[in-house]
């Protein structure tokens, strides 16, 4: 068994991928920026049936240069996990375009001095699937975001540090290996109440704090389906070089999504909405909503992506997004009675 690096173990899919990896039986080091929070993260992975005795942490920051030479010793692989997501509205991009591209160079560099065999970089489907007009081919692979367009400061960050790995390993890399997973909105079991955005809109539709659903269509994936692909890819030889997107099956609206809410859920999503806003009507929130405003560009837009190469190359097989979409909600019942 390997020794493995997961930059970000204290967030959702870096818990994940620290969960997968100690119980395939590796040896795992994971990096927090703040060293207060390794007991919490301890707790978790506890509950979660890890083996904590291969596990140990390091601090360190993407902005800052310390922790990173000593967080990479002796590793055979890293999974760069860890990236800056918005609490709220970003007025400066540059607050979260920065660290997440200096802090994918970072690593990477730290990676290469310290001779480790591959990295395998949590990208995102924000790095394939925006700035484009409404098309009726599914994204894959070959597509990359375009950042002249309107698009997200957590988009543009994404798509810039996915971008700045590639050129760093042309330039740069040596020896060292890449492979980059990209995932759709990443739902699944929570293992405590620091989740995703993709979950807080579960959330959101089964309270009824979204009274109608935005005509937005989007893609899920399972958390331990994505932890799952990146042990994949941290050691197939098909993997390198290769970027994969992790999607379970096809796009779904919100409105489709809230529906199946109340349909498996039964009395837990009675609040879920069963209609759609108007476009006019977020058109007229966005001039107050920061939020509604990074909406409208992708307003409508019907969508889908492919998963195809990795189901392909490396044998993955998802779970579907109705079973990802009930085990959410379920984890979330279980979270508040907990």
């Amino acid at each position: 068994m390997s020794t493995v690096l997961v930059t970000g173990g204290s967030g959702f899919v870096g818990g994940y991928c620290v969960l997968a990896l100690l119980n395939a039986g590796h040896t795992v080091r994971t990096t927090l920026r703040n060293p207060n929070r390794e007991q919490a993260v301890r707790t978790v992975l506890y509950h979660a049936g890890a083996n904590l005795g291969r596990l140990s942490f390091a601090i360190a920051d993407l902005e800052h240069d310390a922790g990173w030479k000593e967080a990479v010793a002796g590793c055979d692989y890293v999974l760069h996990v860890a990236s800056p997501f918005p609490a709220g509205f970003v007025r400066d991009e540059s607050e979260l375009i920065r660290p997440a591209v200096d802090g994918t160079r970072r690593v990477l560099g730290a990676a290469r001095d310290a001779n480790v065999q591959r990295v395998v970089l949590t990208s995102s489907f924000a790095a394939i699937g925006y700035g484009h007009a409404q098309r009726t081919t599914p994204f894959s692979e070959i597509d990359w975001t375009d950042t002249t367009r309107p698009i997200s400061a957590y988009v543009k960050s994404k798509t810039l540090a996915e971008r700045a790995a590639w050129d760093f390993m042309h330039n740069e890399g040596g020896a060292l290996e890449l492979s980059v997973i990209n995932p759709v909105g990443v739902l699944g079991p929570v293992l405590s109440d620091d989740y995703s955005a993709s979950i807080q809109l579960i959330k959101q539709l089964m309270s009824g704090a979204l009274r109608a659903a935005p005509r937005l269509y989007f893609g899920m994936v399972d958390v331990r389906d994505v932890a799952e692909l990146h042990v994949r890819a941290m050691t197939h030889p098909a993997a390198n070089g290769e970027r994969f997107l992790a999607l379970a099956d096809h796009f779904m609206s919100v409105l489709d999504v809230s529906r199946t809410l109340k349909r498996r859920m039964g009395g837990a999503a009675k609040r879920a909405p069963n209609r759609e806003v108007p476009n006019w009507l977020v058109r007229v929130i966005a001039v107050f909503s920061a939020q509604a405003r990074e909406a409208l560009p992708e307003l409508g837009k019907v969508k889908n992506a492919t998963s195809e190469k990795a189901r392909r190359l490396l044998g993955w097989t998802p779970r579907g997004s109705e079973e990802v979409i009930v085990a959410t909600a379920e984890s979330l019942i279980l979270l508040e009675r907990s």
